[in-house]
């Protein structure tokens, strides 16, 4: 290697000596004849001669060959003469020889020394190898300067020159390095991309048919391979899958001759199970949701966790202060979109969010995003009498309250007693105070209570839109799971309609959601409710963002307004699976409808015509000052309640030590005054009575007749059964008498 630059500052290197070479030969195997040998005396300046300047060069070139062996620089070592270097080539290498100085220095006679020392032009090698013109010093950088092959390898310390060498970043100069470092960005990603569609195209090449589908061997030994419990191949399944789609995608052109588009779609099922763990039931309902692409995309998405989301509550703060108390605490966040106004999304934190100062003062409850949208589209108004059929664990019945402003009333009901106390805490927590908790069967609750100007159903579901949550849906559910939730559904939304006030001035709507994806919980429920309840319509949701919902699937045609209902994929949005519908009821519930318990209302009246006005069950609220209201279920009983008024009055006038009698002197001078007054009244009468009509004082006569007719028979009949009683009763005292008799005069005949 040629001297480098470091060699300048530090001064020459110590002079190595021709039995170093000699060794550096023996050791490669190259013979040691062709070194001159070295005069023993050290303190004698070295001279040039001819043959020792040939043996410097090979010496020089056996040292690349050991740098060569080493692996630090790769060179063809090549002598500048040419001459010697055919010689060389043409020898064959010998078997080492003796270090000794006599065998060295067979090869010079002495008369050619004295020659070369005697010459009057000495030449004396420079300190460093430079400072000669002679071509007896071997320098790398004079074979780069004659077009060979060989080239630099750098050390550690001539990297740091050339780092050295570079330039430092000033104020005037930064802004053109900034440019160069876009520049060379920009040229790498144009390179990556321009190699993605060079990929892309050398995939999808005209006439290039895949073999994704199975022979049946095959399909034996991966039937074998599961049965001995041993894990696929995931790399293949993928790239078979991803072949399968693209197969299904351009079927004409790619799909094998003699194969159906079924036995693909078959072998992309099969695949999918062994790939992400679906059962093949679950697996299959949620492929014919999305086409095959989008279809491999959701369950992709499934294998990953949604992003940590916050809802900040503004009854305590405001999203700006939240997030500046966060950041300080080393939380790295941001909002969450501009659809929401109270959202934040959480990319790292450094301290538990569930145990923040902040947490723990009820600045914040951590809900995931998907959980904004029922409320959001419920959007209840200040003031309003509202119901959460299903509350716990309280993120939504908090958000209404937020956005209600702690005021009106907020029925936050739970079945489950167990989770309605982590809806106690979390309303205790954010501040709430405009919220009953109550713990009803849903299916009842228009029994219970009714007329509210906003009702909330967020109903149970599989939970197919949360599988990256809990991934046992993907094989805990089954075919029974989709038919006795579906009828668990359409009851509780039946009942949740009753309970709505369609008299609402400012309400009257009912928001139905699940996290689930399945049409049979979500698209089939509506139209359900659609058919049994004609009062309600659906109406626009409000919400920004969304994917329409299904109006037909899979043969299935649903009402034309199920456009207004609103779809979330994870792979969409990067948020929960969720559905989303909006009702307005718009009339009274009607008559003999079917309830949410099965049975038809028999509170109705039942003289009613079938054209005649429907009566809605549901209480109204607020009703206008001079109105009664007008109940099904029956007047008061006014006697009874006179009687129980008497008593109570009875009771507190004893109590006071009064005399309860009194009551009845007062009501006996009531009686007078109001005889006095029909005693005015009668001569009014009897006059009114003068001018009736003869016909009518004939009727009225008859009538009486009739009466006293009617009177005279049944004393007669009276009459005769009395007298009967007695002649049976003397004929029974007779019967008795006789055999007495009978007997006495036997008594005295002896």
């Amino acid at each position: 290697m040629g001297v480098g630059r470091r060699m300048k500052k530090q001064g020459p290197p110590e002079p190595l000596s021709e039995a170093h070479f000699a060794n550096l030969k023996r050791k490669k195997g190259i013979p040691v004849d062709d070194i001159p040998a070295e005069e023993h005396s050290s303190k004698k300046r070295r001279t040039a001669s001819k043959k020792p300047e040939k043996a410097i060069k090979s010496a020089t070139g056996t040292k690349g060959t050991g740098r060569q062996a080493n692996g630090s620089k790769k060179t063809a070592s090549a002598p500048s003469n040419g001459v010697k270097a055919s010689k060389t080539k043409g020898k064959k290498a010998p078997e080492p020889q003796s270090d000794s100085d006599e065998e060295m220095n067979d090869e010079f006679d002495a008369s050619d020394l004295e020659d070369e020392a005697g010459s009057d032009e000495e030449l004396k090698l420079g300190s460093d190898f430079l400072g000669s013109d002679d071509d007896s010093v071997y320098d790398s950088d004079l074979d780069q300067d004659a077009g060979k092959k060989e080239k630099f390898v750098f050390s550690d310390d001539e990297d740091e020159d050339d780092d050295e060498r570079e330039e430092k970043l000033t104020a005037a100069n930064i802004e053109g390095l900034s440019r160069k470092l876009d520049q060379q960005r920009e040229e790498e990603e144009a390179e990556n991309e321009a190699e993605l569609r060079e990929d892309a195209m050398q995939t999808n090449i005209d006439g290039d048919k895949p073999h994704v589908l199975d022979s049946d061997d095959e399909d034996e030994d991966l039937a074998a391979k599961t049965k001995s419990l041993l894990a696929p191949d995931l790399q293949m399944l993928r790239t078979r899958i991803t072949e399968t789609i693209r197969v299904l995608e351009d079927f004409g052109e790619l799909a094998e001759e003699g194969r159906d588009r079924a036995e693909y779609t078959n072998q992309l099922l099969k695949d999918v199970c062994a790939y992400y763990g679906y059962n093949e039931f679950l697996a299959e309902k949620l492929m014919n949701l999305f086409p095959p692409r989008e279809a491999f995309a959701f369950f992709e998405a499934n294998e990953s966790a949604r992003p940590v989301v916050i809802r900040t509550n503004t009854l305590r703060t405001h999203r700006r202060d939240l997030a500046q108390a966060l950041i300080n605490r080393g939380v790295t966040l941001e909002p969450v979109g501009k659809w929401s106004k109270v959202g934040l999304q959480v990319f790292d934190s450094n301290v538990p969010l569930g145990a923040t100062p902040e947490y723990l003062a009820g600045h914040y409850i951590l809900q995931a995003a998907s959980s904004f949208l029922p409320v959001m589209a419920l959007c209840p108004q200040e003031n309003e009498r509202c119901l959460d059929m299903a509350s716990a664990p309280g993120g939504k019945t908090t958000h209404m309250a937020a956005l209600m402003k702690n005021t009106g009333v907020i029925f936050a009901n739970d079945p489950s007693k167990a989770r309605a106390k982590g809806l106690i805490g979390n309303i205790h927590r954010l501040g709430v105070r405009n919220t009953i908790v109550c713990n009803y069967d849903a299916r009842e609750f228009p029994r219970v209570m009714g007329g509210f100007d906003r009702v909330l159903l967020d109903a149970p579901c599989s939970g197919t839109g949360v599988i990256a949550k809990d991934p046992s849906v993907k094989t805990n559910r089954d075919e029974k799971d989709f038919q006795q939730l579906p009828h668990l559904q359409k009851q509780l939304i039946l009942a949740a309609i009753d309970s709505v006030n369609h008299a609402s001035k400012t309400g009257g709507y009912l928001v139905y959601s699940t996290c689930s994806v399945a049409v049979e919980e979500n698209e089939q429920v509506v139209a359900y409710a659609l058919s049994r309840r004609p009062n309600v319509r659906l109406v626009e949701t409000g919400l920004p963002f969304g994917k329409e919902g299904f109006t037909s699937f899979m043969g299935k045609e649903f009402h034309p307004s199920l456009k207004l209902t609103r779809r979330y994929y994870p792979h969409l949005y990067n948020v929960d699976g969720f559905f989303v519908a909006k009702f307005q009821k718009i009339g009274p519930t009607p008559p003999n409808a079917v309830l949410a318990n099965g049975k038809k209302d028999k509170a109705v009246t039942r003289n009613v015509d079938d054209d005649a006005m429907v009566i809605d069950k549901t209480p109204i609220a607020t009703e206008e000052a001079g109105k009664e209201a007008k109940d099904d279920f029956g007047g008061f009983d006014d006697e009874q309640d006179a009687d129980y008024i008497e008593r109570a009055k009875r009771n507190a006038m004893r109590r006071r030590g009064l005399d309860p009698r009194a009551l009845k002197k007062g009501e006996k001078k009531e009686k007078k005054g109001m005889k006095e007054e029909t005693s005015e009244e009668e001569p009014t009468k009897e006059v009114t009575r003068e001018k009736e009509a003869p016909k009518e004082k004939a009727e009225k006569a008859e009538a009486k007749s009739e009466k006293k007719e009617k009177k005279d028979k049944k004393d007669k009949k009276e009459k005769t059964k009395e007298t009967l009683k007695v002649e049976k009763a003397e004929e029974k005292t007779t019967e008795k008498a006789k055999p007495k008799e009978k007997k006495e005069k036997v008594k005295a005949k002896k």
